[in-house]
């Protein structure tokens, strides 16, 4: 997860300011960077839950990882906006089957040995990863390199992390492939519906400040001094964070905490521009990081015990509502970006979002109890 998600889908967002001073992108190029990323999560991630991989998860996981980590590197020798665009995409592919297949490796093995909450410390790794990756700009930004060899340097460390997980990942039992889904079997109901909803538009919410919030610190003079410290903010505070909402979700339900944590971020999102100082920023990028994985986890788990009878199919609109959400948001907010110069008319159109989805999950909770 810190290979594959905090490095290889990630690393854009501290790398991106280097990327935009340097004219190698216009903003509105790089919202569309960005969402060529997101199309290519969505697209691997509707492949990756289809039965035909279940018998050898393991080697596709070690093939995605390698994957990740050659499209990061390659991003230093790209030439031109269209290959870019096309590695992006190549990466949101990967990053997705390694998403899809080390979680159900992992959630398998520890149903196995009866340790379910160890879930929490999985997913931390893409915490884990995100301020691994943001240290690592950092320091290399700080000694004046430039950002092909930031890009070919993440890359490298993909490499490294792979190599750990192929000597620590343990073998697997045979996996059987899901049984055949029967004629009455479907996903489909008006909680649900609304819940997908309010799944998209946190999609669209928390990926404008997660592609965007380096490149807001680098363009505001008054929020500069907080550009090395924003992306390691986020990470560090999403290690513990799954667990932390999980905690709150055995107290209020799922659906309340997954309501919660939206509204949270949206609040998050809105004091990065409401009030414009270093301190806020990276308070903002806290409450991002304390927020959007776990909001991930929740509403994945929520979807399968609405939809008991044809789960898969749930999580399959899931993810593609959260992908077109993601996918739309980065290039609305680069647009804007570009036109107004400066990112707060997205990052409240982003609050306004997660607010939405807050609002769609409370709608879905109300229609389920009628």
């Amino acid at each position: 997860m810190a290979v594959a998600m905090g490095i290889g889908r990630f690393v854009y967002t501290p790398i991106l300011p280097m990327m935009l001073d340097a004219g190698a992108l216009s903003a509105a190029q790089a919202g569309l960077v960005a969402g060529f990323n997101y199309l290519g999560y969505l697209i691997g991630a509707l492949a990756a839950v289809s039965g035909r991989f279940a018998p050898r998860r393991r080697h596709w996981l070690f093939a995605a990882l390698a994957a990740s980590a050659a499209t990061t590197g390659a991003m230093a020798f790209a030439d031109g906006l269209v290959a870019m665009m096309a590695l992006r995409f190549a990466s949101g592919v990967a990053s997705a089957f390694v998403l899809i297949f080390v979680t159900t490796l992992v959630m398998a093995r520890l149903a196995a040995e009866r340790r379910p909450r160890l879930a929490a410390v999985h997913f931390g790794g893409v915490g884990l990863g995100i301020a691994a990756s943001a240290v690592l700009v950092s320091l290399l930004a700080a000694g004046g390199l430039n950002w092909p060899g930031t890009w070919l340097a993440a890359g490298l460390a993909a490499l490294v992390g792979l190599a750990g997980v192929v000597i620590l990942l343990p073998v697997a039992a045979a996996e059987t492939p899901p049984p055949p889904r029967r004629p009455g079997d479907r996903a489909g109901s008006a909680p649900l519906a609304l819940f997908i909803a309010s799944y998209g538009c946190f999609g669209f919410g928390y990926v404008i400040t997660a592609t965007f919030i380096n490149a807001m610190a680098r363009s505001e003079p008054a929020l500069l001094a907080a550009e090395p410290y924003v992306w390691v903010a986020v990470g560090l505070a999403g290690m513990p964070s799954v667990w932390l909402w999980n905690l709150v979700a055995s107290r209020v339900g799922p659906m309340t905490a997954y309501g919660l944590a939206c509204a949270v971020e949206a609040a998050g999102v809105g004091l990065s521009v409401a009030v414009p100082s270093p301190l806020a920023l990276i308070a903002s990028a806290v409450l991002l990081g304390a927020t959007f994985i776990a909001i991930t986890a929740l509403g994945l788990a929520r979807a399968r015990e609405m939809a008991p009878a044809d789960p898969a199919g749930a999580i399959a609109l899931m993810t593609a509502s959260f992908g077109l959400g993601q996918m739309i948001g980065p290039v609305v907010a680069g647009w804007l970006f570009e036109r107004l110069g400066d990112l707060v008319a997205a990052s409240w159109l982003a609050a306004l979002g997660l607010v939405a989805a807050a609002l769609l999950a409370l709608l879905s909770a109300l229609s389920a109890r009628r």
